[in-house]
C-alpha cells in the first residue's frame, strides 16, 4: 500500500530541516490534534492518538533529501519518507510518501487514517516556523 501527501513548499532549507527531523522530540510539533501519547527513545519515538492504537516509530535514515521513518514493530512493516527537494537557499519542497506491506484486511482498516495522518503531518509541516 502506498500514500502519498500533497507537495509544499517550507521556507527553510533542506539542511535545517534535515537537522529538525534528525531529533526524535522535534516529532512531537508535527502531530495531529488529539495526541494522547508522546515518547522520545533513543532513534525514535512512540505516540498515540486518540482512538487508535499506539505507533512506535525509529528515524533510519536522514539527510538533506530525505528522512525516513520506519515501524519499530516487527509485526507491521512500513515506512514513512519525507522527501526534501531543495527550492532555493531557504525553500525546500516537501512530499510525505508513506509504505507499507498490509493484508487486504488491514490496508482497508487503516488506508483512510493513515491519510489523514499524513494530510496533518504535511499541513504542521507547511505551517512549521
Amino acid at each position: 500500500m502506498n500514500l502519498e501527501g500533497r507537495k509544499i513548499i517550507v521556507n527553510k532549507s533542506s539542511k535545517e530541516l534535515s537537522e529538525l527531523l534528525k531529533s526524535p522530540e522535534n516529532y512531537k510539533d508535527f502531530m495531529p490534534d488529539g495526541l494522547q501519547k508522546f515518547e522520545t527513545r533513543d532513534n525514535g519515538f512512540k505516540f498515540g492518538l486518540q482512538g487508535m492504537p499506539e505507533i512506535a516509530l525509529k528515524i533510519d535514515e536522514v539527510d538533506e533529501q530525505k528522512a525516513i521513518l520506519k515501524s519499530a514493530s516487527s509485526s507491521l512493516d512500513f515506512s514513512l519518507t519525507a522527501t526534501l527537494n531543495p527550492i532555493s537557499e531557504n525553500q525546500t519542497e516537501v512530499q510525505m510518501l508513506f509504505e507499507g506491506k498490509f493484508n487486504p484486511f488491514i490496508k482497508m482498516m487503516v488506508e483512510k487514517p493513515l491519510q489523514n495522518f499524513i494530510n496533518t503531518l504535511t499541513d504542521k509541516i507547511e505551517l512549521y516556523k
